[in-house]
């Protein structure tokens, strides 16, 4: 008998600003961030459950030269270590630094850092989940073909909900990150089921 072919790993795509940390107009030092609560508790327990964990993020800010991309890059050293410290690391963290009125391939809602992640990582795209707070990361995840897209409604998703209603399609809408990870996680099985 054969054995079974080991499952391709699974991941979960992050959008940033207004998902993991608040967000804040062009953030570009680490002092400026602020994580949502219970950010690393949720993403350790996706981590835990076998995920690997990536951000994809639009900085405009480096295109417009309101900051540099030495600016981000500081900013993602001080998440990674804040989180880091908490036993949660990313797989990789990746950056779109160009303006929206510039040529771009992997600003979204291109999903080009998603097929990356796939060719590099050998992710599972269909069995794979992208959270944000805007259309466009939603988007990302759809034109990857990720599982589902989790809109949360932290920073601009709660206006996001109301404005873009008929676009939401299968979008599951959830009020930030833990209930995110929590809906994840209870599809695959490994949430525990609150009976109360």
């Amino acid at each position: 008998m054969k054995p079974s072919p080991t499952p391709l790993p699974r991941a979960v795509f992050l959008d940033r600003d207004g998902t993991l940390i608040l967000d804040k107009h062009y953030l570009h030092t680490p002092a400026e961030v602020e994580f949502y609560p219970g950010v690393a508790a949720a993403l350790r327990r996706l981590q835990d459950a076998g995920f690997l964990l990536f951000i994809v993020t639009n900085q405009s800010g480096v295109g417009r030269g309101y900051f540099t991309r030495a600016d981000v890059d500081h900013v993602h050293a001080h998440i990674e270590a804040e989180l880091a410290a908490e036993d949660v690391l990313f797989d990789a963290i990746h950056v779109a630094p160009e303006a929206p009125d510039a040529p771009s391939e992997g600003r979204k809602p291109s999903p080009h850092f998603l097929f990356k992640a796939r060719d590099e990582f050998g992710v599972d795209l269909a069995h794979s989940y992208m959270i944000g707070d805007k259309l466009i990361d939603l988007e990302t995840g759809w034109n990857a073909g990720c599982a589902r897209s989790l809109l949360v409604r932290t920073g601009y998703g709660a206006e996001t909900e109301r404005r873009a209603t008929g676009q939401l399609r299968d979008a599951v809408v959830v009020d930030d990150l833990c209930a995110a990870a929590e809906w994840i996680l209870r599809q695959d099985g490994t949430a525990p089921v609150n009976r109360a």
